[in-house]
């Protein structure tokens, strides 16, 4: 299919939902494709889809749009491909993609060093406690109260990181520059590091002073960090996610941070997004996040461009450029 011409002759590629980076997308590539774009229709979503069901092979995703469910790939009878903003895949049903024959691309390694750079202040705010001690200057509260409370040094501290992927090896290197001993669990032991390795999260937990969760969300994950694992971290213990917010039970982790059983976190992702645990909101040893990791002008051009090469691949019967692996 040519990748140039009439707009109407252009390749569709179906968007449910806009990514963040829908917009720089669009501005540099919208002479390639032809976007559908079923939010901007006044069609309900299964009309939409029943319009284009004979004619889109491809479609983009996102984290934060709808689910690709088993429901919206049968209105997609001509799907071939996703390519998903995603670094994971968890939003998409992956057994309804493997039996119909739609192929998945996804963007593993294009958010790696931004995400590493937002665990890493995440875990540099809560132990250091800046936004608190940001918040106590506004409030007018350092000429009325003195000084305010002590914070924790980083360097010499053990931090525990969940899942030493791609993520995590770049929050690693970075903490080593602290000063910090790292320690680490994930699906396999890595022959390339000299890390301890914890086969054990619970014992992972009880031997850090902070926990980072870098890992993918799975069915093998989903609650990985439970009550029993947040117990272990110890009332001192601050805990960072920047995978995914279902892999750490947050009822749970509310609980224990409300009742001063593990000593804080630095959270970018949530259970229930945009939704956030209103009990979260007043407390001191909590940084919150908006999902924001990625959100970087040089992230979004890079992240563009891949999408756009793994479109322009499929169009072209070429191999994709990132596709995604089924964990």
């Amino acid at each position: 299919m040519a990748l140039n011409g009439n707009h109407s002759e252009l390749p569709q590629v179906l968007v449910l939902l806009p990514p963040a980076c829908f917009t720089l997308l669009e501005s540099n590539y919208s002479h390639k494709f032809n976007f559908l774009k079923a939010w901007d229709s006044p069609l309900p979503q299964d009309q939409f889809l029943a319009t284009h069901a004979g004619s889109v092979q491809a479609l983009l995703s996102s984290v934060k749009g709808p689910t690709i469910t088993a429901n919206i790939l049968q209105m997609l009878p001509s799907l071939k491909v996703i390519v998903t903003t995603a670094a994971g895949i968890d939003h998409l049903d992956l057994a309804e993609c493997r039996s119909r024959g739609v192929a998945i691309a996804n963007t593993p390694k294009i958010f790696t060093e931004d995400v590493a750079e937002m665990a890493v202040g995440l875990l540099l705010d809560v132990m250091r406690k800046i936004s608190a001690g940001d918040r106590y200057v506004r409030d007018g509260l350092w000429d009325t109260r003195g000084d305010y409370a002590l914070g924790s040094k980083i360097g010499g501290k053990r931090v525990g990181i969940v899942g030493l992927g791609n993520i995590g090896v770049q929050v690693a290197k970075r903490l080593e520059a602290f000063g910090c001993n790292i320690l680490y669990n994930s699906r396999t032991e890595k022959p390339f590091v000299s890390y301890p390795f914890y086969s054990d999260i619970c014992e992972l937990a009880a031997n850090s002073d902070a926990l980072v969760i870098c890992c993918a969300l799975t069915a093998e994950t989903h609650h990985l960090i439970n009550k029993k694992v947040l117990l272990a971290l110890g009332r001192d213990v601050v805990i960072v996610n920047v995978g995914r917010g279902a892999i750490i039970d947050e009822k749970e982790m509310v609980r224990c941070l409300v009742k001063g059983e593990i000593g804080g976190a630095g959270l970018d992702v949530f259970e229930d997004e945009p939704e956030v645990p209103e009990e979260l909101f007043a407390l001191d040893n909590v940084v919150l996040s908006p999902h924001y990791a990625t959100y970087t002008p040089e992230c979004f051009m890079a992240l563009c461009e891949l999408v756009a090469g793994n479109f322009e691949a499929f169009f072209s019967n070429k191999p994709l450029l990132s596709p995604a692996v089924d964990n």
